[in-house]
């Protein structure tokens, strides 16, 4: 099979699989070939499921035969390490997970199976999906449109699947950004959506106010399919919504006309910006007004503090979940993830509730401005994909620990903090030919307002069409 067939979408492959086009054996194959062919390179996976992959596409081509209709039958996905597999090890990826094997599968995953997806295997990640691991332990996960560049955390092996066509679709989670920035930095499409809206049964949790399974696709259209298919009440999680999900594929059809969008001036023009994001940024929103909305500056002046206030809640709450091990076991932790977690387990009280009044006033602030728009517009990362050695330097101020730990935070974790649907999507590239992130907020379980509009977008312009350069 050539790379065009597995550079299509999720949705067009499961349509060539029922019209019996293509072998469900056969595509898994290919998948797993092309992970050989490349992933010794871009270490996007921790544990690749061969055996088991060709066993499930085998009974999916099975079902095809049979005349069996399923969403994604016989579609090979794979997700996060951060996700439970049955039979399958959940390394979190760290050293000190390197050999546990769960016995069930987190909802997400039997979802996807259910729709008859074939599990090609698991997907690296920083370290307990907090960011900033120094030495991965399963290898440095690379960005396939220039290897020496970081693909984006947490979720940086679900990122370089999808752009790599590695696996037709992929799952990750999202905390502070997790797949939006990979989503960014890889020149594909991540959605977080709405806060309960996805269940968190089986996936390790970091923050549980702001933890979310989230798709990672290379097309609009296979995010809306993804969601549909892992979002709902889950008994097993307590606290997902009982809200019925809409009808995200169908939403597809309006497009943007008679869409308000606020374009967000202290992210999109802010200091951090890199004058390419934001040029690519306002171009995009350009197109959107010429395919019938509305665009109109907002300020929302408490944004560019969300970074910090984000990191002093989320870093608290993943420090109460590693104290134990913390005190156990220190040295099977990275360096940079021991470091995070032991300095936000020093985090007063005092800051603490400072920072959660802070979470709140942005959230007014945000919802504010959705009561006057429908979504908000910004850039996904003032940057795009910095060198991986960047991040390794070694910090040597307050001001660069600030703009390197806070800065490019405050872009993606305003929606963490409130709660709000928020998708990444590829607007343009960079003059060294890296992928610049569009990014679109919308209201609460606002989600097919937000991908209508990303799918009216992604049609008009040429981005999702482009591939890294894969030999």
């Amino acid at each position: 099979m050539t790379g065009d067939l597995l550079y299509e979408s999720g949705v067009a492959l499961a349509a060539r699989i029922r019209r019996k086009e293509v072998s469900p054996v056969e595509l898994t194959r290919a998948c797993l070939a092309r992970i050989e062919r490349h992933d010794q390179t871009l270490r996007a996976f921790i544990t690749v499921s061969a055996e088991a992959a060709l066993a499930a596409a085998g009974e999916a081509e099975r079902a095809v035969m049979a005349g069996q209709a399923k969403p994604l039958l016989g579609v090979p996905f794979a997700v996060k390490d951060q996700f439970d597999t049955a039979g399958l090890r959940t390394t979190m990826g760290s050293r000190l997970f390197a050999d546990h094997v769960p016995t069930g599968d987190a909802t997400v995953v039997a979802r996807l199976k259910a729709a008859g997806a074939v599990l090609l295997g698991k997907l690296n990640l920083t370290e307990f999906a907090l960011g900033g691991t120094l030495d991965f332990p399963f290898g440095q996960p690379r960005n396939p449109w220039d290897r020496e560049r970081d693909p984006g955390g947490s979720s940086s092996g679900s990122g370089i699947a999808a752009a790599a066509a590695l696996a037709a679709v992929t799952l990750g989670e999202d905390t502070g950004g997790s797949v939006r920035s990979p989503a960014s930095y890889c020149g594909v499409v991540g959605l977080r959506p709405t806060a309960r809206r996805v269940s968190r049964h089986g996936c390790f949790p970091l923050a549980w106010s702001m933890d979310t399974p989230g798709p990672i696709t290379r097309t609009v259209e296979d995010t809306a399919l993804l969601l549909s298919l892992i979002a709902g009440r889950d008994d097993r999680d307590a606290l997902t919504a009982t809200r019925p999900v809409d009808d995200y594929l169908a939403a597809l059809r309006d497009g943007a006309r008679g869409l308000r969008l606020g374009l967000v001036n202290e992210l999109t023009h802010g200091a951090d910006t890199d004058l390419e994001v934001r040029d690519a940024v306002v171009a995009a929103a350009r197109v959107l007004e010429g395919l019938g909305a509305t665009v109109e500056e907002v300020s929302l002046p408490l944004l560019p503090l969300a970074g910090a206030v984000f990191m002093a809640l989320a870093d608290s709450a993943g420090a109460g979940i590693h104290l134990t091990w913390l005190r156990e076991r220190p040295g099977a932790y990275d360096a940079g993830t021991r470091r995070r977690l032991m300095t936000a387990a020093l985090i007063p009280a005092a800051l603490q509730q400072q920072a959660e009044r802070a979470r709140a006033l942005i959230r007014d602030q945000v919802l504010g401005a959705l009561r006057r728009v429908d979504l908000l517009v910004s850039p996904t990362s003032p940057r795009p994909a910095p060198p991986i050695a960047q991040g390794q330097a070694p910090v040597t101020s307050k001001d660069e620990a600030a703009r390197r730990f806070f800065a490019r935070r405050s872009y993606t974790t305003p929606y963490s903090l409130t709660g709000n649907p928020a998708i990444s999507l590829p607007c343009g590239f960079s003059r060294a030919g890296l992928p610049i992130g569009l990014q679109l907020a919308g209201r609460p379980f606002g989600e097919a307002v937000v991908l209508r509009a990303a799918h009216a977008y992604e049609q008009a312009t040429p981005w999702h069409e482009k591939r890294p350069p894969l030999l």
